[in-house]
């Protein structure tokens, strides 16, 4: 892409000036594998890499493995900076495990939208890309364009809608924004869930994960599914006529964040690290790779890629987070009852 030639260039320059950056410094990051990781090493970590001349070291790893080691490792931590998408860095900041950021440090944290920095000085790191839930749509099949989160109940699409089941943490999403419209809150599911056993008496179908989706509009005439805008980019990738519309009532939110991690000797070094996942350059490159929602209110969009994500105030906007731990505190329970539900 164009517009990473000129941070190439600018490596170079900085490497020929010797910064303090460019004598063998080595910092941790964990990534998620897969196209994404492939994304983070054209859109970060290759720039990163040829800008301070420092090496990155990758350790394949989800949010809650990543959790997971970065607990076990509490005394002697082995990543620089830690990246998480289901909300981990609350209870890590809550824990003592994530450093504070001051914003000063950050040359892009100005141009983030509020909601992107708003706990850095608790120990929260920056959301670098949003992963927004909405409606993955048939463009060719579907009468018309879902527009709100209560047409999944319209019974003109009966069924030929799927929807994900919620040990997935975008099915979760879904699922929590359909209870709301119906009702419900954090504190009371039952609307959600009657609203799935209706879905379901109307021909609804369930599925695990994201493969299986494609699977639906590719050989099963699926025409609406809650799902992720990235996911809408995939399946358009792979031949099928889909585009993704948020909710008018709102749109859940899964935040990518990048988080420092306390105890390591590296804080300069993982803070440009930090940095650059939130500049323009890099957001701009995560939208065009995977339809992530940047977070950097500088990034500018061709119109193709605009139309597949969350883009600009305005749309922005009607983002929302359901509360990371209070999901996690209830999930086992939940889990439990959607499976009654489906069940009977």
């Amino acid at each position: 892409m164009k517009i990473y030639s000129s941070i190439a260039l600018s490596g170079v320059a900085a490497l020929m000036a010797t910064t303090a950056f460019a004598q063998g410094g080595t910092i941790t990051i964990n990534s998620f594998g897969g196209a994404y990781e492939e994304a983070h090493r054209q859109c970060v970590i290759d720039p990163f890499e040829a800008e301070t001349g420092a090496t990155v070291q990758i350790v394949t790893a989800y949010s809650a493995d990543a959790f997971a080691q970065l607990r076990a490792q509490a005394q002697a931590p082995q990543f620089d900076v830690i990246h998480f998408s289901g909300g981990q860095e609350i209870v890590g900041a809550q824990e003592g495990l994530l450093d504070p950021i001051d914003p000063a440090s950050l040359s892009n944290a100005a141009d983030l939208y509020d909601f992107a920095k708003s706990n850095l000085e608790a120990g929260e790191g920056p959301a670098y890309s949003i992963a927004a839930i909405g409606m993955i749509y048939n463009t060719e099949n579907a009468p018309e364009a879902p527009s709100s989160w209560t047409d999944i109940l319209d019974e003109a699409y009966a069924d030929h809608i799927v929807l994900t089941d919620i040990s997935n943490g975008y099915g979760m999403l879904g699922f929590l924004m359909l209870n709301q419209v119906q009702g419900g809150s954090l504190d009371d599911i039952q609307p959600g869930l009657d609203a799935v056993s209706s879905l379901l008496e109307n021909g609804a179908i369930i599925v695990s994960t994201s493969p299986e989706i494609q699977q639906e509009f590719a050989q099963n005439d699926a025409w609406v599914a809650p799902y992720a805008s990235d996911y809408a980019f995939t399946l358009r990738n792979a031949g099928l006529p889909t585009a993704f519309v948020q909710g008018e009532e709102g749109t859940p939110a899964s935040f990518i964040t990048a988080n420092l991690v306390a105890g390591r000797d590296n804080d300069e070094l993982a803070l440009k690290f930090i940095d650059m996942e939130i500049s323009p350059e890099a957001q701009a490159c995560f939208a065009d790779a995977l339809r992530y929602t940047p977070t950097n209110s500088k990034v500018e969009l061709s119109e193709e890629v605009a139309a597949d994500v969350v883009y600009g105030p305005d749309a922005v906007a009607g983002l929302l987070r359901f509360d990371p731990t209070v999901i996690e505190a209830n999930r086992a329970d939940w889990v439990d009852a959607w499976n009654r539900t489906i069940a009977q």
